[in-house]
């Protein structure tokens, strides 16, 4: 099956990025020869995160807090202003903001902070089989820890749907009484669509809970929780300038009082009578233990980088750049798209396409055109092959060709990638495609 009519706008560049300049700021691109098409998975670094990470193991390496003395108590400070500043990039207050390991973290903690204590037996949890292994795997585990007690919650999947979003109707038929949370992937990491269940909002009960994994829009375009009607939210920092092993985790403050410290240690949790743990103030009672400090100090300098760039240029940048890719990729013989913008009747799309080509696996296609300056992603990018739920069939419609499963290319951009990069990487494919053939 042929994918729709291309769109017919002339392309136009975003406005307001200089190309060299924007460049200049990310030093491995100016050392590289290849063409960087892989910031789903993570993004290249600024010199501003570089050098706050450079900084604190030069300068005044310390724990933060953990000290009376001016270089703990000045990096306590810092923390809390890059808290209170990722709350502003949020549309969130300081309290709801939990600092974690990454996004794979942040769900986790999702799962055992607040599923452990406060779901029953035959509760639900609504969820896609076609999102990442992080918004999957901790519902699963919560799933076989809550039945070692005799609790067994039901985890039920949801259609998406041949754009890659999710199925609002085939959704809103699977909520029951029973249902206790939602959980949904904000910007899809491989189908690139987004979901944001406004149209369901007001078909679900106000007690069901609602969690969003913004890995992928975070640094893409704007978000505001509130907006979303998120009780939770994850970030990972990798994948908006910052470094690796740093997340966000939002939790809206209706939730605070139904959350458990489930890593008591340092901050987490102080000690009451008869040898009982009260839990700290939110977001303390998440935070056990000594911080990711760099990691943090990076995330603050992310922050600035993407505030400075402005997420709205930075979204419509990326939106150029999809439309660029599906209009240049659709004429190759044998390319069929992935769910997402490719089968939209509009133009949509934030910075991700997958596709498969005729004639030669993924896998071996990434080869081929990371040999020839591409680099990209291929495989199944996650998505979990058993995703352990009860069946409940169809789980999904499979996509306009069927192809929801299969193992794909991924291209996937951001401020640093030009249009002459996609059209480069477009001849490359359709090269290919003909010696394939």
């Amino acid at each position: 099956m042929r994918s729709p009519a291309p769109w017919h706008s002339p392309v136009q560049p975003a406005p307001g990025f200089d190309a060299a300049r924007v460049r200049a700021l990310f030093p491995a691109l100016a050392e590289a020869d290849e063409v960087y098409l892989d910031s789903a998975s993570t993004t290249q670094k600024p010199l501003p995160v570089i050098e706050a990470v450079e900084g604190y193991h030069r300068r005044h390496t310390a724990n933060a807090g953990r000290g009376t003395y001016r270089w703990a108590t000045v990096l306590e400070r810092e923390i809390e202003s890059i808290r209170a500043r990722t709350a502003d990039f949020l549309g969130a207050r300081p309290d709801e903001i939990v600092f974690t390991p990454g996004a794979t973290a942040g769900l986790n903690a999702v799962a055992l902070a607040w599923g452990l204590a406060e779901l029953d037996d035959g509760d639900e949890i609504l969820y896609s089989p076609r999102d990442h292994a992080a918004n999957v795997y901790p519902w699963v585990q919560l799933r076989t820890t809550l039945a070692r007690f005799g609790r067994h919650i039901r985890l039920v999947p949801y259609r998406v749907t041949a754009l890659g979003e999710a199925d609002i109707d085939d959704l809103a038929a699977r909520v029951t009484p029973r249902t206790r949370l939602i959980t949904v992937s904000h910007l899809h990491h491989v189908f690139g669509a987004l979901t944001t269940l406004e149209e369901l909002r007001d078909r679900v009960d106000p007690r069901v809970l609602w969690c969003f994994d913004c890995s992928q829009s975070g640094g893409h375009l704007p978000i505001d929780v509130r907006a979303l009607g998120a009780d939770f939210a994850v970030l990972s920092a990798h994948k908006m300038f910052g470094t690796t092993g740093t997340g966000v985790l939002y939790c809206a403050r209706r939730v605070h009082d139904r959350l458990t410290a489930f890593l008591p240690g340092g901050n987490s949790a102080v000690r009451v009578a008869d040898s009982m743990l009260q839990p700290a103030e939110m977001p303390r009672r998440l935070e056990g233990g000594t911080p990711n400090i760099p990691g943090i100090l990076a995330l603050g300098a992310a922050l600035e980088v993407l505030t400075d760039m402005g997420l709205p240029r930075v979204a419509e940048h990326n939106r150029v750049l999809t439309r660029r890719l599906i209009d240049g990729l659709r004429p190759v013989p044998g390319l069929r798209f992935l769910p997402g913008p490719a089968h939209a009747p509009c133009e949509n799309g934030y910075g991700i396409v997958s596709f498969t080509l005729d004639g030669i696996g993924a896998t071996d296609l990434g080869f081929v055109v990371a040999e020839l300056g591409f680099l990209v992603r291929t495989g199944a990018h996650c998505v979990p092959a058993d995703a352990g739920a009860e069946r409940v069939q169809p789980v999904d419609a499979g996509g306009p060709n069927g192809l929801a499963d299969a193992d794909s290319v991924r291209v996937s951009t951001h401020v640093y990638t030009t249009g002459d990069d996609i059209d480069r990487f477009v001849r490359c494919v359709a090269t290919i495609a003909s010696e394939v053939r």
